[in-house]
């Protein structure tokens, strides 16, 4: 009987929950990490952006914002291209998986030493309304 009346209340509380019609990916971020110095996807960063890219394909209101980061440690012109190198990774691996390109928009960000170690070597997939 308790089990019954806890299973009522979630019910009961689902009901009271609104839907604005904006799809759950918005607002989510989907992050492919990369080994140091390197743009090449990793098969556990693989996995992610074939999530990505099944929310996006269910989101087709919403633009694909893809944000490339590097860390500031060595060269920055050669930071510079990595963050674009990885950028460009994660954009192409989402048109391989069906994105349309007009969707997707890169961002490289310059290199930060605001995030340090295996959070400056990522690429974040966001949503956003066009």
């Amino acid at each position: 009987m308790r089990r019954l009346s806890c299973l009522v209340g979630f019910c009961l509380l689902s009901g009271c929950a609104t839907f604005d019609g904006a799809p759950d990916t918005v607002g989510r971020k989907y992050v492919v990490f990369f080994t140091k110095g390197s743009a090449s996807i990793t098969g556990s960063g693989t996995g992610v952006v074939s999530h990505a890219a099944i929310a996006a394909k269910r989101s087709a209101d919403y633009s694909v914002l893809v944000e490339g980061y590097a860390a500031a440690n060595g060269d920055h012109d050669s930071e510079v291209l990595l963050s674009h190198a990885r950028t460009e990774a994660v954009a192409a691996a989402l048109r391989a998986d069906g994105v349309e390109g007009s969707r997707i928009h890169e961002d490289p960000r310059p290199p930060s030493n605001e995030d340090r170690g295996v959070a400056a070597r990522r690429v974040e997939i966001g949503f956003v309304s066009p």
